[in-house]
């Protein structure tokens, strides 16, 4: 059985039906990659994953319970924990802080304190940063603290929505060695991106999403190969 398992899930936004039978599964410690062109459908499944976006068909199994009726609080309390497009950091607050709001429904000050600890061990250049105000950090350091936000919450899961965004070449490049390392981890990882070279090299498995459907689907190297994702996603 898969950790997490979509099958046949369909969502709309008013009239447009925006996914269309997607099924999906990402075992665990695994890296899963989902790519396509704007406005294929990608963020709108972490949505529909997150509790964030209501499906009208579907399901969508974590640990073989479903979760399609939770909200998305109850979602994160089933450890999935989703990093959402453009940091959406808390810019006038400091790291620490940030950082404290990943652990909101934990009250055990150890307990938090341990995972800040964990989680700053990864990004050693917040902990340089840990008083600052959470806005004045570069691109860089902005996705690296919502992936280390999204950590404080301890998943098992950590959905990643496009988190090379805006950044620098050698930035892009420490941020999927950090994706690597967090599987590592044992968090299992499901990635959307727009680099699909990248998100293939270090992916498990892949899938290729174009206007709400799934239409291509193999392990990172032969997705990598396949000359469909060649022409039309790796130039």
């Amino acid at each position: 059985m898969a950790l997490l398992d979509i099958h046949n899930l369909h969502v709309y936004y008013g009239k447009i039906h925006a996914l269309r039978g997607v099924s999906l599964s990402v075992d665990s410690n695994q890296i899963v990659t989902l790519i396509g062109a704007n406005g294929a459908g990608k963020t709108t499944t972490l949505r529909a994953i997150s509790g964030i976006l209501a499906a009208s068909e579907g399901e969508v199994t974590f640990d073989g319970r479903p979760l399609r009726d939770l909200q998305a609080h109850e979602v994160v309390g089933r450890r999935i924990v989703q990093v959402p497009e453009g940091r959406r950091i808390f810019s006038r607050l400091t790291v620490a802080e940030n950082l404290r709001i990943g652990a909101f429904l934990n009250d055990d000050k150890k307990w938090i304190a341990d995972r800040q600890a964990h989680v700053l061990g990864m990004f050693p250049v917040l902990k340089e940063r840990i008083r600052q105000v959470a806005g004045t950090l570069s691109g860089g350091e902005q996705q690296m603290l919502a992936i280390g936000r999204g950590l404080m919450a301890n998943p098992r899961i950590l959905l990643l929505d496009e988190p090379s965004m805006g950044l620098a070449p050698i930035l892009v490049q420490k941020i999927f060695d950090t994706i690597v390392e967090i599987r590592k981890q044992g968090v299992a990882v499901l990635l959307v991106e727009q680099n699909a070279f990248l998100s293939l090299q270090i992916a498990d498995y892949g899938y290729v999403i174009e206007t709400g459907e799934i239409v291509l689907e193999g392990s990172g190297s032969d997705l990598l190969n396949s000359p469909q994702v060649k022409e039309a996603y790796l130039g």
